[in-house]
């Protein structure tokens, strides 16, 4: 039998010496893990705490006196409303630091002291579940942001003490001020006093501005307008503890508690969404990083007012079934706009905000009637016409495809030869339209384009001789633009959204400045409109002021220049129903008298200026030449080199050939079965001839009548048909022949 050792038990010292090298060789393994953990976790501050445009993804824009014209809440961090330390109100920054953190500037990042009983509760209830942190981990906190763990306040501590190495306690409690976040996604304590009292925190009382310290704690919980009455206790708490502090006074306490708050509505800065969406178009066609703000050179007052003045006329008009409209205000000494509004008739139950949503007005192309003659009449102007050339505002027709379109004025009355000054004045079509003739369709366009209005991109023939009445659709911010060339004596100076540092922009010259001179002496001549307009579009001030009225009723313009502002109006229907026989000179330009009423309210006003580029020149107003004895005159301005000598002749326009123009080539004609054959009749017509003295018409090669007249009815036969006419005049022996024009009935 063999027998077996029996083991020797080791003594209790040993064992007990095992098990706390053990304890301690695992302890220092968990110290290093942590300290590992705790070096990988931390993060550093390479930006320190300048934040300016870090993490911006959409621009701020404001009004060129600052005023907010969008909110953004899309920011990381508030770098548009951030207020210097020094120009913090005194008792805002002793309530923050007695509120948040009473040994702010004693210790290094952490209070050791509040953390040691805050981690106790915190451990207890195995969350965070008090507070106790520093500003300076505030700050930590904006910075890098985590969930809210007893691991996270660990990390923070350290962070802390790295900030405050790099960062001096005044740059920390400034930026903590300027980002702490409030309700609603404000961040700092400017956007909170706008958010709650819309004023700036110089103006706020002793009571308002604790308000803003005790809603960091909750910004839900003490917020003003949710729960007062708990934000009021904390506001009280607080000042009794700054009273004891030696912060304020009795009387200053008491004054606190005596005075209610008065936290105002949400904040509505003028409604300028479509300008506002123009400017950050802008900005992003500009290439780059979205800046954090972007000023502009919107006047706020004056859009406030000027949406109030659409928003009246549009509910003055709605029984004419007006609903939509828009309003450009510019400062053309710099082409600055001060005012882009855009209104549309309020529907049952929508809100007052609800006013400027929508297509924007501005920026929607429509038909400008009138608005374009001025820019016509000062090309005529410059090609050697005046103000005294008389033009004859006669019928007029003009084929247009295999039908005939005829001009008429708005009257439907023709006053036969007038002078150019009366003609624009009184906005006669037919005058314009052998004005046109005169400048050339493609020169004319190629000028607007130069003035700016880039919407008529098709082919001069597209639009055929109602260019000159307005045919083609542009928008109002083309046509200001382009109206202010006129009244910067024929400059073009792009319009501009962004507030100018200094004024060197560059211009170029588009009209002769004597051309726009003359336009804009024509345009604020009342006398000169007496025959269409009688005494309407009188303004206090010298005015330049042109409207216009689409086919049908369905947009009505009014554009007007004095010494300092250009306003553009348009109003019609954005679904493009026709209103009840509103023009420009019915809406249009009762918002341009009261716009310009407030601009020039309380202001040292004067006249257009000077016409030194003029010369002047008495005529007699019927023929346009020197004045004799026996004929009504009145005096006249001409460019230089164009007045008229006694001995010439009234400058008439003569057509510039001679055709057909009714019927027009391939006009298709049906009989009525309601009329008796005998009845019916086609019109015939020439182009107007001067000293016209007989007209002989001819029919498949016979004449069938001969007139003094430039038309003629021809008893409609069926079948095709081809006719041309001879025409003799005073001042040759042999006769014009027209081309032969083919024509059906059926």
């Amino acid at each position: 039998m063999n027998d077996v050792p029996a083991s020797t038990p080791q003594p209790a010292a040993t064992r007990l010496s095992s098990w706390c090298l053990g304890l301690g060789a695992l302890a220092i393994a968990a110290a290093m893990a942590l300290a590992l953990a705790t070096a990988l976790s931390l993060k550093d501050f390479p930006g320190g705490l300048d934040v300016a445009g870090r993490g911006a993804v959409k621009s701020r824009v404001i009004a060129r006196d600052g005023t907010p014209l969008s909110f953004t809440l899309e920011n990381a961090w508030n770098d548009t409303d951030g207020v210097a330390l020094e120009s913090q109100p005194p008792l805002l920054v002793r309530a923050f630091i007695e509120s948040e953190d009473r040994r702010f500037r004693e210790h290094h990042g952490v209070d050791w002291r509040a953390r040691g009983m805050a981690l106790w509760q915190d451990v207890r209830a195995r969350s965070a579940v008090r507070g106790a942190s520093t500003i300076t981990e505030q700050v930590v906190r904006l910075l890098h942001p985590r969930p809210r763990t007893l691991w996270s306040r660990w990390l923070e501590g350290f962070e802390s003490a790295r900030l405050e190495t790099l960062s001096s306690k005044d740059q920390i409690l400034a930026f903590y001020l300027n980002q702490v976040p409030y309700g609603e996604r404000r961040r700092g304590v400017a956007q909170a006093a706008r958010l709650y009292f819309d004023r700036s925190l110089e103006t706020l009382t002793p009571g308002e501005l604790l308000s803003l310290v005790v809603q960091v704690r909750s910004p839900a919980g003490m917020d003003l307008r949710r729960n007062r009455p708990r934000a009021e206790q904390a506001i009280e708490q607080l000042a009794g503890r700054l009273e004891a502090e030696g912060a304020l006074t009795a009387d200053e306490h008491r004054a606190i508690a005596d005075r209610p708050l008065v936290v105002v509505a949400a904040a509505k800065g003028p409604r300028a969404e479509h300008f506002v969406s123009h400017v950050l178009e802008a900005a992003r066609k500009s290439g780059g990083a979205p800046p954090a703000s972007i000023r502009t050179t919107l006047d706020p007052f004056i859009q406030r007012r000027t949406e109030e003045i659409l928003s009246s006329e549009l509910e003055r008009l709605a029984r004419r079934k007006v609903h939509d409209g828009g309003v450009l205000v510019i400062d053309h000494g710099r082409n600055e706009i001060l005012a882009w509004v855009v209104g549309h008739r309020l529907a049952p139950g929508q809100r007052p905000e609800d006013a400027g949503r929508g297509f924007d007005t501005i920026l929607t192309p429509r038909q400008p009637g009138s608005t374009m003659k001025p820019l016509l009449y000062a090309m005529a102007l410059e090609q050697g016409w005046t103000a005294a050339t008389l033009i004859d505002d006669s019928e007029l027709s003009e084929s247009v495809g295999s039908g005939l379109h005829t001009f008429h004025n708005y009257s439907h009355v023709h006053y036969g030869p007038i002078r150019l000054r009366e003609a624009l004045g009184n906005s006669l079509n037919i005058p314009a339209v052998r004005t046109l003739k005169f400048v050339g369709r493609e020169r004319f366009l190629a000028r607007l384009h130069d003035a700016g209005i880039h919407s008529l991109g098709q082919h001069p023939d597209f639009y055929g001789d109602g260019l000159a009445l307005g045919n083609g659709e542009v928008t109002l911010y083309e046509m200001a633009q382009a109206y202010t060339v006129l009244a910067r004596h024929g400059r073009y100076l792009p319009l501009s959204v962004l507030a100018q540092s200094d004024g060197a922009r560059p211009e170029t010259a588009i009209y002769s400045a004597e051309a726009a001179v003359l336009i804009g002496d024509i345009l604020s001549d009342p006398e000169a409109r007496t025959r269409e307009f009688g005494s309407g579009l009188r303004f206090p001030v010298q005015t330049a002021v042109k409207t216009g009225t689409s086919t049908d009723y369905r947009d009505a313009w009014a554009i007007a220049f004095d010494y300092r502002h250009t306003v553009a109006v348009w109003m019609g229907n954005l679904d493009g129903s026709a209103m009840n026989g509103v023009t420009g000179s019915v809406g249009p330009a009762m918002v341009l008298r009261s716009v310009f009423a407030e601009l020039n309210r309380n202001q040292e006003t004067r006249d257009l200026g000077a016409k030194t580029e003029l010369t002047s020149l008495r005529i007699c107003r019927r023929t346009g030449r020197p004045a004799t004895t026996g004929c009504e005159s009145m005096d006249e301005w001409f460019l230089p080199g164009t007045a008229p000598a006694a001995e010439q002749q009234p400058q008439r326009i003569r057509a510039p050939d001679v055709r057909l123009l009714l019927p027009t080539p391939g006009l298709q004609v049906a009989r009525d079965p309601r009329i008796p054959d005998e009845l019916e009749a086609l019109p015939m017509q020439i182009a107007p001839v001067a000293g016209l003295t007989a007209v002989e018409w001819y029919v498949d090669g016979q004449m069938v009548s001969k007139t003094t007249e430039p038309k003629y009815s021809w008893r409609l036969e069926h079948g095709t048909h081809e006719v041309y006419s001879r025409i003799w005049t005073a001042d040759r022996e042999d006769a014009y022949k027209t081309d032969p024009v083919r024509f059906y009935v059926h």
